[in-house]
């Protein structure tokens, strides 16, 4: 147990890598201070992450494993309660979470995304016609790069994905991915987009497609005489688009941004990719290692007294694993952990997470920002920053990993 008061997450995370960095010089699993006042642990080494991230002894449902949350203790106003309200396949345990898994997994096979190529390469070419217009219109201001390129990209794939029609994209992927709110706001917001989602459900039953909505419709009801394969109730089902609609777009923006954000502020690096001398996917993999999309994700718990690096996790203790703060530890990466280095041969890292919750597509994620910033620095070869690196900020929450924008001049 520490001995020293808990270091207090700063909730703008403002300072993503230097906090990670802090709380772990205390060790891998350590006491700290969550928005609100909650007392959890964040486990920043790698190795630790892995051990409670595979054991079924920490789980992700709060409803039934999180005596704050199931006692009512929790105040309204409590900042993070809308994570432990969370009601998807992310916050399912066991059986229930496996038949979820398996109903959206086919979406991403290794088939299905090699697939998405074509469309991925279609989505990014529009993407940047329009930055190139935008930047034409007014070619002394910076463009941001996060807004104009990278979340257009991010929300059309899964848009494609998702079979979301073109004349509704606007209005249906505008609501998805993460901006600072008040839990009002954040709950006003998310009633908004299930609306919407509902409304596209009820489109693809009458007029299906192919895309991964009508497939699940397809499937029909769990138990049905015919499939016994589909989502329980309709209700399920937009739970899992949501899902899926969020932690397809979020992220992925995050992964672009912050690629193109390393070779922008790292000339050798960019010069080691100019000559050839690392490909596009070592690149991609060295930002998913040291400056991955997800910073501090809420919640897992014990569901008994766990043993972890030494620290003994208490029975509905909240966890919360720095997926940031795995790929720089030094036990696996060295002194040399939080520099960027694409020609490093070992890039492990927990970006996707690891064991039964590990993301769904991280093929899909890593093809999506291959393709983006490949096709980016080919279009606009003499791409520079629009400020000063010292002057990119973070996007305002300590759970997301990402700047707020990236002016860049094309």
């Amino acid at each position: 147990m520490d001995e020293d008061p808990p270091i207090v997450i700063d909730a703008a995370g403002n300072d993503i890598h230097g906090e990670a960095a802090r709380i772990r010089a205390r060790g891998p699993v350590t006491r700290v201070e969550l928005p609100g006042g909650l007392a959890a642990w964040s486990v920043t080494g790698y190795h630790a992450a892995r051990q409670i991230l595979a054991d079924e002894r920490f789980a992700k449902n709060a409803r039934r494993h999180w005596p704050a949350y199931v006692e009512g203790t929790l105040a309204p106003d409590f900042p993070l309660l809308n994570w432990a309200r969370m009601d998807n396949m992310s916050t399912e345990d066991g059986e229930s979470h496996i038949r979820k898994r398996r109903l959206v997994a086919g979406a991403f096979s290794p088939q299905r995304i090699a697939a998405m190529r074509p469309w991925i390469e279609r989505v990014v070419t529009r993407a940047l016609d329009d930055l190139a217009a935008r930047a034409a219109a007014e070619p002394d201001v910076p463009v941001d790069l996060k807004a104009g390129y990278a979340h257009p990209v991010a929300s059309q794939v899964v848009g494609e994905l998702l079979g979301v029609p073109p004349a509704h994209r606007d209005r249906i992927l505008a609501g998805a991915g993460y901006k600072p709110a008040t839990p009002s706001e954040m709950a006003e917001a998310f009633a908004v987009l299930r609306r919407n989602v509902e409304e596209l459900v009820a489109a693809k039953r009458r007029e299906p497609g192919e895309d991964l909505v009508s497939d699940l419709i397809a499937a029909g009801p769990a138990g049905c005489p015919v499939t016994g394969a589909g989502p329980d109730s309709d209700a399920e089902l937009v739970s899992m688009v949501l899902l899926i609609l969020n932690t397809g777009t979020e992220p992925a923006i995050n992964l672009i941004t912050n690629t193109v954000a390393a070779l922008l502020t790292r000339p050798d690096q960019r010069e080691l990719v100019r000559t050839g001398q690392v490909g596009w996917d070592d690149v991609v993999e060295e930002t998913l290692r040291s400056d991955a999309p997800v910073a501090h994700l809420p919640f897992r718990f014990a569901v008994e007294d766990v043993t972890v690096a030494g620290v003994t996790i208490k029975r509905g203790d909240p966890v919360v694993v720095s997926f940031a703060a795995t790929g720089r530890d030094p036990e696996l990466h060295g002194p040399e952990a939080g520099e960027y280095d694409a020609l490093r041969t070992d890039k492990r890292h927990l970006a996707f997470g690891h064991g039964a919750h590990r993301c769904i597509g991280p093929d899909l994620g890593r093809l999506e920002a291959r393709i983006a910033v490949e096709s980016l620095f080919t279009r606009f070869p003499g791409l520079r920053l629009g400020v000063k690196p010292g002057q990119l900020t973070g996007q305002g929450t300590f759970v997301m990993n990402g700047r707020s924008a990236l002016p860049v001049h094309l």
